[in-house]
């Protein structure tokens, strides 16, 4: 079977990014943080093929979410500084990696670091917790956990601490004072432990947060609906495509996209023809604003609440110029 040169031939449920919209939004982040002042999130777009479009405009240093995306990422030729910003206690198969690849992995207590050592893990970041209910040790206890790091021989590059709760704040000067507040816990603790690295933000804060020397943003490459409520100059450029499969006399219309092919954590999806009435496995139901425009077969364009998640149960993301299918990327960064 060939592969599909139309966005009409593609097998659905698909996502589909548009391309002018998904270079748009890489200049404009490069404006404002070139080179290695981002440290681009991979969990956003879960594909070394964004990731390789990035490194190719001069953001090497990358952050993953998984020692899965940090093993994809090695493979792929792209280990040249990887972030494990999350706590693992599964480090040997990282550790297995680091006569190749330079891996660095947040730690945030005794157990953590010492997983770290016993994995052959040779560089850490401390993860200090400043307001989100998640990973990071208290800001007191981060020096002397470096101390400890660096004394089994690892080498401490410095801290890491994400404002994650803060990323949504609607308002820009509300968001900008509290991340500011935020930070001020980060940067005491980074006096205490040192070395060179402040690592943290996203792209609900990429250009608030004036504090750290990297932000680790990935979702502003492709957007959704969440973010989309911000001031922030990005575009979404992600769709899931769905075929329409059934209408009904009695107002809606019904598309072969549903629960596991797109996430729902953050709401249900927007459609620009009319509403979501609701999802379920594997439908969706809309409510068209004219129901006479939709026939069976029709293609509808939905965009997700949420793309990390939803992008993580497709195989493949079609990349779109208009209708036409230009390349395809494989979603090779999916599974722990």
């Amino acid at each position: 079977m060939s592969e599909p040169s139309s966005i009409h031939d593609v097998p659905t449920p698909a996502l589909v990014v548009e391309q002018s919209t998904f270079h748009s939004n890489l200049a404009k982040m490069d404006a404002v943080l070139p080179g290695l002042t981002l440290r681009p999130h991979v969990k956003a777009f879960k594909t070394t093929a964004i990731a390789s479009r990035l490194a190719a405009d001069g953001h090497t240093g990358f952050c993953c979410a998984t020692p899965r995306e940090v093993e994809g990422m090695v493979a792929a030729g792209l280990g040249e500084d990887l972030l494990l910003a999350n706590e693992t206690l599964d480090t040997a198969r990282l550790g297995a990696l680091a006569n190749t690849a330079n891996i660095t992995v947040a730690i945030d207590s005794d157990t953590t670091l010492d997983a770290a050592i016993a994995g052959g893990i040779r560089r850490v970041l401390i993860d200090v917790e400043v307001g989100m209910p998640r990973c990071g040790c208290d800001p007191a206890d981060a020096g002397p956990l470096a101390d400890r790091a660096r004394a089994a021989g690892l080498e401490v590059r410095g801290v890491m601490g994400y404002e994650g709760h803060l990323m949504m704040v609607t308002d820009r000067s509300e968001r900008t004072d509290r991340v500011g507040s935020a930070m001020e816990l980060l940067l005491g603790a980074a006096d205490d432990v040192g070395g060179e690295i402040v690592s943290g933000g996203g792209t609900g804060t990429f250009d608030t947060n004036t504090w750290c020397t990297e932000i680790q943003a990935g979702s502003y490459t492709l957007l959704d609906t969440d973010y989309a409520k911000l001031d922030l100059p990005f575009e979404i450029a992600l769709d899931v495509l769905a075929t329409v499969v059934s209408v009904s006399p009695k107002g809606w219309i019904v598309a072969d996209a549903g629960l596991k092919s797109m996430a729902s954590d953050h709401g249900n999806p927007s459609w620009a023809h009319g509403e979501v009435f609701f999802m379920s496995d594997e439908h969706v139901t809309l409510l068209p604003t004219e129901l006479s425009d939709w026939s069976v077969g029709d293609r509808v364009r939905l965009q997700s609440a949420h793309i990390d998640p939803t992008i993580a149960k497709h195989e493949r993301i079609w990349l779109a110029d208009g209708d036409d299918i230009v390349d395809q990327w494989p979603v090779d960064l999916r599974h722990w």
